[in-house]
């Protein structure tokens, strides 16, 4: 019975997908800087499943988990250029150094939740990074989607709670070794920090360092309530996103009916992404309020004085960052349309 199952759900799957091949033609290579527990990993087997099913074995793909092809994100994406890596995901961070328009997913307070982030992630704008991409990489690497990795990133310290801006000033703030989440930490009022993330955890307890942006799988992941980080504030700054890239010439090799079953392997692996991290983020939260850590959400006019004290950092990033007025163009739209669609739904579904 089970057996017969399987079968017809497989059929169902594979219901309207032309396929013109039964044997294994093709081998996708896919790594993830990551471990078994992280949203990534979530991701990567459901593009598996799905891409190997819905090709009927016509797909082969192998999993590379942590660090076993390379070990960077300037390394990682040499290997999509060169061949020798089909499939990459990096945070924004790990691909700036190369196309550093992507930073623009780190611009603070543009996307106001999931709703609206997941659309947009969805639409034209992803369109217009990955032709930028292929630009800049002589055609070489393919964005194929943007999915989440751990959600969205707050503010969190180990001294006080933060209602609104000016509770952040003079905090000393972890950040990375980039210019755009510092030039966010010191409009606000704060000191940007760069620790490399395996110190973090020491430097909250010997207080090099008061706080940090994270998301809550990642905080308490790491234990940091264990080094004294007691307060996060829900301010929602920044969408985590999870920039997939593909080698375009492993991509362009396929005939058209495989590279539909890989862009519906990607699109599966984005809802995946999606969910992750809200499911895991319930048991994250409770377990730090239980262990005594204060959780605040602010008011939306605190809300308010939040984003309007960040509005230095999109002049700069327009000003500084190559590509960053038609990306941050790209997405200014993309947002608004997401919210007009949105808000359009609840019109119709509330009355």
């Amino acid at each position: 019975m089970k057996t017969m199952m399987k079968a017809a759900m497989l059929a169902t799957m594979l219901a309207g997908t032309a396929i013109s091949a039964t044997a294994q033609e093709f081998t996708i290579r896919a790594t993830a800087n990551s471990n078994e527990n992280d949203e990534d990993y979530d991701g990567l087997i459901v593009f598996k499943d799905y891409v190997e099913a819905a090709s009927n074995g016509a797909i082969e793909v192998e999993l590379f988990i942590g660090t076993q092809l390379c070990s960077t994100g300037d390394e990682c994406l040499q290997g999509v250029a060169d061949g020798s890596i089909d499939v990459y995901i990096s945070t924004s961070g790990g691909a700036a150094s190369l196309f550093p328009y992507v930073q623009v997913l780190d611009l603070p307070y543009l996307m106001r939740d999931d709703r609206v982030a997941e659309h947009v992630m969805q639409g034209d704008f992803v369109r217009t990074m990955r032709d930028m991409a292929l630009a800049d990489s002589d055609n070489t690497i393919r964005l194929m989607t943007i999915g989440n990795t751990g959600g969205w990133r707050n503010f969190a310290n180990t001294q006080r709670r933060i209602q609104n801006p000016e509770d952040m000033e003079g905090l000393k703030i972890r950040t990375v070794v980039a210019e755009l989440p510092q030039e966010l930490v010191t409009a606000l009022g704060a000191s940007p920090t760069p620790i490399p993330w395996p110190e973090l955890f020491t430097s909250f307890q010997t207080g090099v360092v008061e706080g940090s942006k994270n998301g809550i799988t990642d905080i308490m992941g790491m234990r940091f309530p264990d080094a004294g980080l007691q307060y996060v504030t829900l301010d929602r700054h920044a969408y985590m996103g999870a920039l997939w890239f593909m080698s375009n010439e492993t991509f362009m090799s396929m005939p058209e009916d495989m590279r539909r079953v890989v862009v519906d392997g990607f699109y599966a692996l984005q809802q995946a992404t999606f969910a992750s991290p809200k499911r895991k983020s319930i048991d994250a939260y409770a377990e730090f309020v239980e262990g005594g850590g204060d959780l605040y959400v602010p008011t939306p006019e605190e809300a308010a004085a939040f984003a309007e004290a960040a509005q230095p950092v999109y002049t700069w990033f327009e000003e500084n960052v190559e590509g960053g007025p038609e990306i941050l163009g790209a997405l200014r739209e993309a947002v608004a349309e997401a919210e007009a669609d949105i808000d359009a739904s609840y019109e119709a579904d509330l009355n």
